[in-house]
């Protein structure tokens, strides 16, 4: 099996600057979303800081003598290994930047990771925040990540509350975000791919216009990925655009090179050039 990527950042119809900022490396299998924090200062530079860092960790990580930052959990897959360990790095650049000047201080961001292992057989999703993973699958979208909002944390804790009641609470409070504090806690999710699987990555402010419905017969009417991705965020700009925009999406093929045993990273490195692959971790 092989991955395609395709994704799209856009500035919206009503804000002044772009906040987000995507990042899509092929040769890692790997695809990230970030959104900066608007109600705090600098959330550009703190999604600019958590791509950026996650790219050069990749990078330097490929070097066998590669020192990482955090110890190499064993429980953990590789690639939950590689997002986890990205996403906090970035976690703590982004907290050191903000204390080294008062208009920084604050600033923080939401992200959202998927890596895929080289034979394209599972893939490992990271996120922080209220930006999304979703799965297209056979016709059915699902969401795999949850909201670190007030919102849906208090449903998750009170899964009984009515309608009402949830309309009373602030929806745009974030609870976790990078960069916030010195940590953070980064929640991990795990599963097998099939051919056809379409993950979508995304910034609320494609969810936050576009129902699910709508994401879904874009997806299922597109072939190609550049023009799903245009088409969700024209989609989100045509119902007024009140915010950043920003998609990234991976499809699973059928066909791709067959696979080799791979060594784990903290032996040999990430190989962005090796086919290899070894999906029982």
């Amino acid at each position: 099996m092989r991955i395609r990527f395709a994704g799209r950042t856009d500035i919206g119809k009503q804000r002044d600057h772009n906040e987000d900022a995507i990042l899509v490396m092929e040769g890692y299998r790997t695809m990230v979303v970030a959104d900066g924090l608007g109600g705090h200062s600098s959330g550009h530079i703190a999604s600019s800081l958590c791509v950026s860092t996650l790219a050069d960790f990749f990078s330097v990580t490929v070097d066998a003598d590669a020192t990482w930052p955090f110890p190499y959990n064993e429980a953990l897959t590789e690639e939950e290994n590689y997002l986890q360990t990205g996403l906090r790095l970035a976690n703590r650049r982004i907290f050191d930047r903000s204390l080294l000047a008062m208009n920084d201080f604050g600033m923080g961001t939401t992200c959202v990771g998927a890596m895929f292992t080289r034979s394209a057989r599972r893939v490992s999703i990271a996120h922080v925040g209220d930006s999304r993973a979703y799965r297209l699958r056979a016709g059915k979208l699902d969401q795999l990540t949850r909201d670190h909002s007030l919102v849906s944390d208090a449903l998750h804790a009170a899964p009984w509350m009515t309608t009402e009641e949830v309309s009373r609470m602030p929806s745009n409070v974030i609870t976790r975000a990078l960069g916030i504090r010195e940590d953070v806690l980064v929640d991990l999710y795990n599963e097998p791919t099939q051919v056809g699987d379409v993950y979508i990555l995304c910034s609320d402010g494609l969810t936050g216009v576009v129902g699910d419905a709508e994401i879904t017969s874009v997806i299922a009417a597109g072939e190609d990925l550049k023009d799903v991705a245009n088409e969700l965020v024209d989609r989100a700009n045509a119902y007024g655009g009140p915010d950043n925009i920003t998609v990234s999406v991976a499809k699973i093929d059928s066909h791709g090179p067959e696979g080799v045993p791979r060594a784990r990273p903290s032996d040999a490195g990430l190989e962005p050039t090796d086919p290899g692959e070894d999906d029982s971790g």
